[in-house]
């Protein structure tokens, strides 16, 4: 039986159908699209070509060209505050509030038994290491209200039980907007443990 399309265009399905979210379905229709449009194919391979000279920080783990991220060069940001986060796209909505004025320390994960992630293979020595050399005071904890987010912070604020450094978190509640006749019974207790001082 002859194939439907040319082996260039089935090569490309099967490379798109190996990134995640996206099925053989998926694949095929971006994939037809790219070979529609020449000029965004040539985009899109010269952007990916560009991929391999991202690395890590070698101080907070964000991706960069460099040796150290924008962040960690920064002369204006506080070295004694770091926001632990679970990813870069993590860190990347925590710096779009525009209000954090720390660095950063990011996991590339959070606990996770079930998926194959323990305390080692997260960057947690790292972290320690940098709480040592640079006189750290405060360690936000940055990560997600979910099992694996919970169980991190847990993991963590046990580390740094003897360590010399004040361990805060984001905080957790009602969302803006939302009704409190419609939240569910966790939302609300970490509402009330996290109200604020108004007076």
């Amino acid at each position: 039986m002859e194939a439907a399309f040319p082996e260039p265009l089935r090569r490309a399905i099967r490379a798109l159908s190996l990134l995640p979210g996206l099925g053989e379905k998926s694949a095929t229709r971006l994939a037809l699209y790219l070979v529609s449009r020449p000029e965004k194919a040539k985009e899109l391979s010269a952007a990916l070509a560009e991929l391999p000279r991202v690395k890590l920080c070698r101080e907070c783990g964000n991706f960069t060209e460099d040796e150290l991220c924008g962040f960690c060069r920064h002369p204006e940001r506080d070295p004694s505050v770091i926001c632990v986060v679970e990813d870069p796209a993590a860190l990347s909505v925590i710096e779009s509030a525009g209000i954090f004025r720390g660095r950063y320390h990011v996991l590339h994960g959070l606990l996770s038994p079930r998926d194959g992630l323990g305390p080692e293979e997260l960057r947690l020595p790292e972290l320690l290491e940098r709480i040592r050399r640079n006189g750290v005071r405060e360690v936000l904890l940055g990560l997600s209200p979910t099992a694996a987010g919970e169980a991190t912070a847990a993991y963590i604020l046990e580390l740094l039980r003897d360590y010399p450094v004040r361990v805060t978190r984001l905080a957790c509640g009602l969302a803006l907007g939302m009704e409190v006749r419609y939240a569910d019974p966790l939302t609300l207790k970490r509402a009330l443990l996290s109200r604020e001082i108004l007076k």
